[in-house]
């Protein structure tokens, strides 16, 4: 089992850059793969980006590729999230998620994941 604690969420101005946190608990977190989903208000949870257990693959949403990137420090139980170029409809509650299973580029459901973090807000004025 794996405990997340999201940080680094805030209120930025469009076209700013944000640094999301994830910190895991456990010796086995190198186990899990990893996501980032986001909830803004009167919306369904959506996929953000995804990274697998070694970090050599990694995969976004199309509203995200090239202007956020994902990274994992296994020695340090962390997952990033590098969010640049904000834009308003980037705001939202932002959730660190795990599973143990493989991730693959179709692993944006809610379902593939099995352990989540409570949020962080991310709030991005125009």
């Amino acid at each position: 089992q794996v405990q997340l604690v999201e940080s680094g969420g805030g209120l930025v101005q469009a076209g700013d850059s944000l640094t999301l946190s994830c910190a895991a608990s456990g010796r086995t977190y190198s186990r899990y793969a990893m996501a980032w989903f986001r909830q803004a208000p009167g919306k369904e949870r959506e996929f953000v980006a995804a990274i697998n257990r070694s970090g050599g693959s990694t995969y976004y949403a199309d509203s995200v590729q090239g202007r956020f990137t994902i990274s994992r420090d296994n020695a340090k139980n962390t997952v990033n999230l590098q969010m640049n170029s904000l834009k308003p409809e980037d705001t939202a509650v932002y959730y660190c998620a795990a599973t143990y299973n493989a991730v693959y580029r179709s692993s944006t459901s809610l379902r593939n994941y099995d352990y989540w973090g409570q949020g962080t807000q991310v709030t991005v004025s125009s």
